[in-house]
């Protein structure tokens, strides 16, 4: 499954928000991981990817500084949930928090995953980086 598209939501008083129904297909009635991701956004992972991502962060030397680092804060703000039947997902406060999520939420798909933005956070990303998207473009894939 690819995920991509951007929709704005909001934040419900028990800390839900409802999850795009095109996005939503393939995760119903399993289960899913959301953890802290980068740029003070979180990431929502189906539990095959949560799965495969995990085999690959097993690989990381344990012995080395950052690996440890990465694997404590990346799994330590995971949480296994499921996304109810109205399609909501409850996020826990302490990635709320993290993610500086009071009330509108943006949530876009990023081809394997999910990210889920407070709106302001992401409205100034996008108004950041939109003008480089060329460049950047041809620095990641380079020009034809």
């Amino acid at each position: 499954m690819v995920y991509f598209g951007e929709f704005r939501s909001k934040l419900d008083k028990e800390g839900r928000i409802v999850i795009p129904s095109k996005m939503r297909e393939q995760l119903k009635d399993r289960n899913v991981y959301i953890t802290r991701g980068f740029e003070e956004c979180l990431f929502l992972f189906s539990e095959t990817i949560w799965n495969s991502q995990t085999e690959k962060l097993k690989t990381l030397p344990f012995t080395k500084g950052d690996p440890r680092a990465f694997t404590r804060l990346f799994f330590s703000g995971a949480y296994r949930t499921k996304i109810d039947k109205q399609g909501r997902l409850n996020i826990p406060l302490t990635l709320t928090n993290y993610a500086k999520i009071n009330n509108g939420v943006v949530i876009i798909g990023v081809g394997f995953r999910i990210e889920i933005w407070d709106e302001k956070k992401w409205d100034e990303y996008y108004k950041k980086f939109l003008p480089s998207y060329a460049e950047i473009s041809e620095k990641l894939i380079g020009s034809e």
